[in-house]
């Protein structure tokens, strides 16, 4: 028993010495921090094991003890006691998460009975004396504990015969323990010591307790988050408390928070795929610095990573590198076995065939020469061996096919990142993509590296970025701002003036850095401003300090910075902006922005090689530079033509005067602030005149939209603008108008005209300011009708209509406009200037009509109307011959029995481009054949032998298309168009061949197996599967497999609306495809993807559903070839 018990002391002893922190090293300190605590005072619980780890602990035993405070007394207290291979601990009562005492199994010396149904647990330097219910119980935790003692000794043993005491083995013995030190905890009158050890956070009451094994309690991290609070304090959350800490300097706060995130990190990772990648040699060090046991990679470029490295490697974009943990993304994993085929040494081989000993990474090299070194690496490939077919892109497209359908990942890697297109055209129409010719040979890994980098950027597209980075002027700039922690997320919640501290800031030769105070010689922090993304200047009020700026880092980092002064806060602005931007780009900065900064972008419809540009965003105006031009272009957000945002891809499309702009957010924080101001500058419905969406001339979308309308259906409506609507339908339209005008189409329907009527009435009456920009500037159009004089009365209104703004005179010139046509055809519509005045005076004065003088005004502009707006009365006579032109036509028509008025539709003659639309005059009764006649006729288009035109209404978004039956009424598939919509006309290359396969059918029915797609359903798959896919004269429906007997989908025939085509981007298998449009009911619409593996199956697909749909009348006979 003695040796034992002195084997036991010895292996206490070395486990002390081996992991426990030096007393010695903390006497003094202790001599002034130490203070009495009752055990009571702190109600927590847990302590540290260098090996400890939950889930490998379960619980030993557990029941209630009762024990005597540390002081003596022999009052017993009642405790929850529970026992497991690292820890004896106890709680307050058997709910209790977090422990009153913790005594680690390895400082325990020895277990006694001491009678009276009580035992001692001895430790090196204090007796814990428990007593049990009887004597029994006594026994059973006396013998658990020796037995549990004995185990952890062994355990401990055999641990130490395997260590060495050469210097690599013992280097490798790196302490779990990441932070330790004393902290206030709040409700507490001494500091604690706080030890941060692999997952658990332990609290002791002093240094000196912690060397003995015996603690407060244990926090596990796995449910923690950590938030600082103040210059020196922050808070740790779990799910059943918060434990609020005060450190003695704001920098040490910096690194308990950081070092308390990353054990949580720690908790939650796993070490399952990490393990399985390291099991390649190669990958158990850094592709770029070689540095051991590296936790990420970049999935798109193969190669293995460390921490810092990653790093850089996620500032280069996702568009550049992918970078993905192999133990936080843990579900993203799904597949790793291209790493393991590879390897950091084979796929060096390629990137790293080049690099000068000067040049190449250690593990000790630092961020600036890490970052140049990935750069010149991937970004600009400048260590690469170059393959033999380097320039020849035809030859490098076409080897890289051949390679595809071999297992040779490494040869392919070599191709595409010398500049073979990973999207190429590969001449086969069965298999057009790359992607679709390694899925034809089996080619699961060639799969996976081709779709990671489906979108990548070449070395060597960036060429052209460091002169627009480099070349911002060397601006110089000092003064106090007050500065909040850095965060990872845009600054969305309000920070109070507790959350900044004060800091000396200096801008100089392109460094951004901050100080404790003026007087500081070390840097608290700096960055450089070829690394700030964006600049933002937030609005007044947004925080504590009235006037603040936030700068977006390339590293991911958001900094913020304010000050109640501001000029100050002004003078920093213009300073940082100039630092910011290159000299050609000065303009973006010269003025009020919101944000300024640099973005991605592509121009045109292609998406696959992003340039660099400044942009500057304040309001509805967004100025930019794009790459290689020497001025910066103006875009007015209110005149846009379109506005795509895709969620998926982080980006957003603008379509301006016909340019089509693609800005990319690389996932970065400022990107969403870059989106909602886009949408906010967009327009507000609710907003001035100045706010709302707008056409080309200055005219609110919402004024254009009515007012053509009524020109071209209610010109002889009789009592125009004088008669009611329906209110609900008034109501629910201008709503719909005000929320975004130019998705609203204006169809034809009963009393429409005047629902359009007396919504362009009351909007004119409830927009902010009036037409005529306020109350008070209203004033003077008023008194003028006092001047008696008509010519003086023409020329005051004139000097009025010259001192309103843009957007108004613009509005107003429009109104009246539209109102002169109204009164030219008074005698149909019983409208002249008289009574339209008396309708629209207190329309735009916004008044309640009891003064005659609004009306008055009205009246006199429409008078004079070509005198006070300098109007040609040639261009004048041309726009009424155009209305007369119209009304004569739908007289016509109604002579012939034709209710329907005319409409003024664009149609596209053979495919969509500038000068191939056609403005054609068609009714309602109008159907797809006869305006097809009717634009060839117009084109000078005649028709062959054996050629099939039809009418498409195609959808530029979705990229599929539909032809119209030839009995569609085509007016209303045109008032039905949304944004993204057109029709054209042009030949059918596939109803030839639908006709010839209807005309051999048996069987009206068809069922095969098909690949498919739900755009709701699988989404986050972005995969085809096969489907059994039934389509008879009742519904179609798709089976999950052959032998099921519910369908998992069905829709009715009659509901379904057939298109040619899918769209790219959910990379459908094959080119031939068709999406399914299945509209049950109002609000239950449905899109699904159908894949055929032919475009003979296609065709017989298509002829199916066009077969049921129209009972076999697919082409009118008298145009068949065969009639």
């Amino acid at each position: 028993m003695a040796n034992n018990e002195d084997a036991l002391r010895a292996m206490q002893n070395c486990f002390h010495s081996q992991f426990s922190v030096d007393e010695a090293e903390y006497e003094d300190i202790e001599e002034n921090r130490r203070t009495s605590v009752d055990e009571d005072s702190i109600y927590l619980g847990c302590t540290l094991s260098r090996s400890f780890n939950p889930e490998d602990s379960p619980v030993i035993k557990m029941g209630w003890l009762h024990k005597t405070p540390p002081q003596g007394t022999l009052v017993f207290q009642k405790r929850w006691v529970m026992l497991d291979a690292q820890f004896l601990r106890y709680f307050q009562n058997e709910k209790g998460v977090y422990s009153k005492r913790i005594i680690a199994i390895l400082s325990v010396t020895e277990v006694l009975n001491v009678g009276g149904q009580k035992f001692e647990v001895v430790t090196r330097n204090r007796t814990f004396l428990f007593r049990a219910e009887n004597n029994t119980v006594r026994e059973e935790w006396v013998s658990v504990l020796k037995e549990t003692i004995q185990q952890r000794c062994n355990s401990m043993e055999m641990s130490l015969m395997n260590f060495s005491d050469t210097s690599g083995q013992r280097a490798s013995r790196v302490s779990l323990i990441s932070k330790q030190g004393y902290l206030e905890m709040s409700g507490l009158r001494s500091k604690l010591y706080v030890v941060i050890c692999a997952n658990s956070v332990f609290l002791y009451r002093n240094a000196e307790e912690h060397s003995q094994g015996v603690g407060i309690t244990s926090i596990e991290m796995n449910l923690g988050t950590v938030k600082g609070t103040d210059k020196r304090s922050f808070n740790l959350t779990t799910f059943y408390r918060t434990f609020s800490f005060v450190a003695e300097s704001e920098q040490q706060r910096e690194q308990w928070v950081e070092a308390l995130q990353a054990c949580v990190s720690h908790s939650l990772s796993s070490n399952a795929v990490a393990q399985k990648i390291w099991s390649e040699e190669a990958n158990q060090r850094c592709a770029d610095c070689g540095a051991p046991h590296p936790d990420w990679a970049s999935v798109n470029l193969c190669v293995v990573l460390c921490k810092c490295c990653a790093g850089v490697h996620r500032g280069l974009g996702q568009s550049v590198s992918k970078v993905r943990s192999l133990k936080m993304d843990e579900k993203v994993w799904t597949e790793n076995q291209l790493f393991l085929l590879l390897g950091n040494d084979k796929v060096n081989l390629f990137w790293a065939a080049n690099i000068p000993p000067s040049e190449m990474l250690c593990t000790s090299s630092d961020s600036e020469e890490r970052k140049r070194f990935v750069t010149a690496k991937y970004c600009q490939g400048k260590y690469r061996r170059y393959h033999a077919l380097f320039g020849q892109q035809e030859a490098l497209n076409k080897a890289l096919c051949n390679t595809i359908q071999t297992g040779d990942v490494l040869e392919t890697l070599s191709l595409v990142f010398c500049g073979a297109d990973v999207n190429c055209y590969t001449g086969d129409p069965e298999l057009p993509s790359p992607v679709s010719i390694a899925q034809h040979y089996g080619q699961t890994l060639q799969v996976e590296f081709l779709t990671h980098n489906h979108n990548t950027e070449l070395p060597g597209s960036r060429a052209g970025d460091h002169t627009i980075l480099e070349a911002a002027l060397p601006i110089s700039h000092t003064g106090y701002l007050f500065k909040t922690a850095s965060s990872t997320r845009a600054v969305t919640e309000r920070k109070s003036k507790g959350d900044f501290s004060r800091r000396w800031c200096s801008l100089n030769q392109g460094n951004f850095s901050y100080y404790e105070s003026e007087k500081s010689s070390s840097q608290s922090g700096q960055m450089k401003m070829s690394d700030v993304l964006c600049l933002v200047v937030n609005p007044q009020g947004k925080h504590g300090y009235g006037h603040s700026f936030e700068l977006y880092h390339d590293s991911g980092r958001v900094y913020l910075f304010g000050e109640d002064s501001p000029d100050t806060v002004r003078e920093w602005i213009k300073a940082i902006g100039k630092a910011l931007v290159p000299p050609v780009a000065e303009d973006l900065v010269g003025w009020s922005f919101e944000r300024v900064g640099r973005l991605r972008y592509t121009a045109g419809q292609s998406f696959h090689c992003p340039c660099l540009g400044w942009f500057s965003l304040g309001g509805s105006r967004l100025l930019l530079l794009l790459h290689g031009e020497d001025h910066a272009d103006n875009i007015d957000l209110r005149k846009l033509q379109e506005l795509s945002v895709e969620q998926e891809a982080a980006a957003v499309v603008l379509v301006d005067r016909g340019r089509r702009l693609r800005l990319e957010g690389d996932r970065r924080p400022d990107f969403q602030g870059w989106l909602s101001g886009i949408q906010q500058g967009l327009g507000r419905g609710d907003g001035p005149l100045d706010q709302q969406q707008l056409t080309e001339t200055e005219v609110p979308v919402i004024v254009d939209c009515c007012i053509s309308y009524i020109t071209q259906h209610g010109l002889k409506s009789e009592g125009i603008y004088r008669r009611s609507g329906v209110n609900s339908k008034i109501a629910a339209l201008l709503f719909s108008l005000r929320h975004d005008p130019r998705q609203v189409r204006l169809s034809e329907g009963e009393r429409q005209v005047d629902n359009v009527a007396n919504v362009l009435k009351r909007f004119l009456r409830e927009v902010g300011e009036g037409v005529f920009n306020g109350h008070q500037a209203s004033l003077p159009w008023l008194h003028t009708t006092t001047v008696s004089e008509r010519r003086e009365r023409v020329s005051q209104y004139k000097a009025l209509l010259h001192s309103l703004p843009l957007v108004n005179r613009a509005t107003l010139g429009a109104v009246i406009n539209h109102l002169y046509c109204v009164q030219c055809f008074a005698d149909e519509n019983q409208m002249n200037m008289h009574n339209l005045a008396i309708v629209f005076g207190p329309t735009l004065f916004q008044t309640d009509g009891t003064d005659n003088s609004a009306g008055q005004v009205v009246e006199e502009l429409i008078q004079n109307y070509q005198d006070i707006f300098n109007v040609n009365a040639e261009q004048l006579q041309k726009q009424l011959d155009m209305i007369s032109h119209v009304i004569k036509a739908q007289e016509e028509h109604t002579e012939e029995g034709t209710p329907s008025p005319l409409t003024i539709c664009g149609v596209y003659l053979e495919r969509k481009e500038e000068g191939s639309e056609l403005l054609v005059q068609i009714s309602q009764a109008v159907s797809a054949e006869e305006l097809v006649c009717e634009v060839l006729r117009r084109g000078n288009i005649p028709t062959q032998q054996g050629e099939y035109w039809s009418c498409f209404l195609v959808n530029d978004n979705q990229e599929m298309e539909r032809p119209l039956h030839y009995q569609e009424r085509a007016l209303a598939i045109y008032f039905s168009l949304g944004k993204d919509c057109h029709l054209v006309v042009k030949r059918n290359c596939y109803m030839d061949a639908m006709l010839i396969y209807i005309a051999g059918m048996v069987d009206v029915s068809r069922n095969s197996m098909i690949k498919f797609r739900d755009e709701k359903g699988q989404r986050g798959k972005r995969t085809f599967s096969r489907r059994l896919c039934v389509l008879d004269g009742t519904s179609l429906r798709l089976y999950k497999e052959v032998k099921s007997t519910q369908p998992e989908r069905e829709c009715q025939v009659h509901a379904l609306k057939v298109y040619y085509g899918i769209k790219k981007r959910l990379q459908p298998p094959s080119c031939w495809g068709m999406t399914v449009v299945c509209e049950q009911a109002e609000r239950d619409k449905q899109q699904w993807y159908l894949c055929c593996e032919s475009k003979n199956e296609l065709i017989e697909w298509l002829a199916t559903f066009m077969n049921l749909q129209h009972n076999s009348d697919l082409w009118p006979a008298a145009s068949r070839p065969d009639s």
